[in-house]
């Protein structure tokens, strides 16, 4: 019997200390909900006077660059300079053989002396008839006397009507003798006016060889560049065909397209003969906005920069990033994109430490401290000192609690943001 009570009294015993332990545990302290926050960098707002930019890309041209070409036909004998060579105006670019340059020149200059030949000839042949035509006038008269004592001699039956005949027969060899003549003087004026025009053909030709022997030594017409060599020396080449370009070191353009909605602004200011400068973001050259294309497209137009000063190692085909100093702005508060929620809202930390949705008209882009293009905004609902939210949250809401982080360099390096 006390065998069966044992096991009924451990689980007793084990049952009243469970109990009594969890009657005699502590009480836990109560946990009171706490609000999260984030941790964000801020930067104070501080509004200024700022020159907004417009970053633009485009191709560098040569608008005076020169193509030259082959005058004729023939076999390159000289091209005493290579591509990318500095030569002075007049320096000999490239020569074409004379072997090849110089047979049309003779042969053009032959039939212009042909012609010439074949001009004072029809004017002494001119002379020779019309002495001719005298002489045979004093025939057809003499002719014609014949015929009238014969025809008398004949009346008084002293010469026979054969003779008669004969005699009207030499009237009319000499009258047509004399017809033939006056049409060969009445031509002459037709025939030389013929010759000269062939000549002047000749002579058109003639000068057009000249011409084409004087250009087959290719000299450079200003001082320039070499630039597109084509050829090489004892190369065959066609007429027309392409030698090299030159270009002058100076008067370089940039042509970089503008977006629609700055074509009316920037048109603007150039009628009022404002100067518009940029800088490329590589190397630094100057650029003066100089125009606008003639033509453009739905997607904008290309805006025509001049190069300032010395191209620094630019050349034509070069493809170059520009920031287009538009007109200063006042009351301009520059910031990094990060703190753009959307496009237009930016987020102010209040007193509380939390956020407040403001509102920003969008001005430009600027160079920010940090290198990088930062964004220019006005805010009427922002105040001097006021600090804003510079990283984006994926989740920012207004009355959103964050934390400002410590290190606050971005806060000092964006106050005076470069223009």
């Amino acid at each position: 019997m006390i065998k069966r009570l044992v096991p009924l009294l451990i689980l007793a015993i084990g049952v009243a200390g469970f109990a009594a332990l969890r009657l005699t545990r502590p009480e836990p302290p109560a946990v009171a909900p706490q609000e999260r926050s984030w941790r964000v960098e801020a930067m104070q707002v501080n509004f200024a006077e700022r020159v907004p930019v417009l970053p633009l890309f485009g191709e560098l041209v040569a608008p005076e660059r020169v193509s030259l070409v082959a005058p004729m036909a023939g076999r390159v004998a000289e091209r005493p300079v290579r591509d990318g060579q500095r030569v002075g105006a007049g320096a000999l670019l490239l020569a074409l053989d004379e072997a090849d340059t110089l047979p049309p020149l003779r042969q053009a200059e032959a039939e212009v002396a042909d012609l010439a030949a074949q001009i004072d000839n029809e004017r002494i042949r001119y002379d020779n008839d019309r002495q001719a035509l005298e002489r045979e006038r004093e025939i057809l008269g003499n002719a014609a006397r014949q015929l009238e004592r014969t025809r008398s001699l004949v009346e008084r039956n002293l010469s026979s009507q054969s003779e008669l005949d004969a005699a009207r027969d030499a009237v009319a060899q000499a009258r047509l003798t004399v017809t033939q003549r006056e049409s060969q003087l009445a031509e002459h004026p037709a025939r030389l006016r013929r010759l000269e025009a062939q000549r002047a053909r000749a002579e058109a030709l003639r000068d057009a060889a000249q011409r084409d022997a004087e250009r087959s030594r290719v000299v450079a017409p200003f001082e320039g560049i070499v630039s597109g060599v084509q050829v090489a020396p004892g190369d065959q080449v066609g007429a027309r065909a392409g030698l090299l370009s030159l270009y002058p070191p100076d008067g370089l353009e940039l042509r970089a397209r503008v977006p629609q909605r700055y074509q009316d602004e920037l048109g603007a200011l150039l009628s009022r003969g404002e100067t518009l400068t940029a800088r490329a973001v590589e190397g630094g050259q100057r650029f003066v906005l100089d125009r606008l294309a003639g033509e453009g497209d739905p997607a904008g137009t290309e805006a025509i920069l001049t190069l300032a000063g010395a191209a620094a190692g630019l050349r034509p085909g070069s493809l170059v990033a520009v920031l287009l100093e538009r007109p200063a702005v006042e009351g301009a508060l520059a910031v990094p994109f990060s703190a753009l929620h959307g496009s237009d809202v930016l987020y102010r930390i209040d007193d509380d430490s939390r956020l407040a949705r403001t509102r920003v008209e969008r001005l430009g882009e600027t160079p920010g401290p940090d290198g990088e293009r930062w964004l220019l905004v006005r805010a009427a609902e922002l105040s001097e000192g006021d600090r804003i939210a510079i990283t984006h949250l994926p989740n920012a809401m207004q009355g959103l609690r964050v934390e400002l982080a410590e290190d606050s360099r971005r806060d000092d390096a964006a106050e005076e943001p470069e223009a």
